[in-house]
């Protein structure tokens, strides 16, 4: 849901249509992605620029903009359908993004050039996650400079 103009993205939404989609997902993925929430919505509230986030259903994905600031491309995250227990975080295919997190990270898993892949038995690498999303959550400011 979109927060108040003025507030900070301190807290997702509840209740909503997110809500139930991540009620849907087998325990050990929603944890993750759960945890994954936190780290979008935490690295945003420290990210200068960035403004309150929206929480969305995209492609029936939670998905979050920065529809105050325009600072940020899409982000969505979802479980990996296709390999079960694995989760990913999902950017804008015509950015560089995905490009630019292999350069600085080349041991996480990719997905072409639009999702860093991970799996729920592992560890988060919440460091990398962190600076991935803080680029995405600015990537149009720094475009536009």
């Amino acid at each position: 849901m979109k927060q108040p103009a003025g507030k900070s993205a301190s807290k997702p939404s509840r209740g909503s249509a997110v809500e139930a989609q991540f009620a849907d997902y087998p325990a050990p993925v929603k944890a993750k992605l759960l945890a994954l929430r936190k780290l979008i919505f935490d690295t945003a509230k420290a990210t200068q620029g960035v403004g309150a986030l929206e929480e969305a259903l995209k492609w029936g994905q939670p998905s979050y903009l920065t529809p105050e600031s325009k600072s940020g491309s899409t982000i969505r995250i979802d479980q990996v359908k296709a390999s079960p227990g694995q989760y990913a975080i999902y950017f804008h295919c015509q950015t560089d993004l995905v490009e630019t997190f292999r350069e600085l990270y080349p041991k996480l898993s990719y997905s072409g050039n639009r999702a860093i892949l991970l799996n729920a038995a592992n560890k988060m690498p919440e460091a990398e996650l962190r600076h991935c999303v803080a680029l995405a959550l600015t990537y149009h400011l720094r475009k536009r400079k």
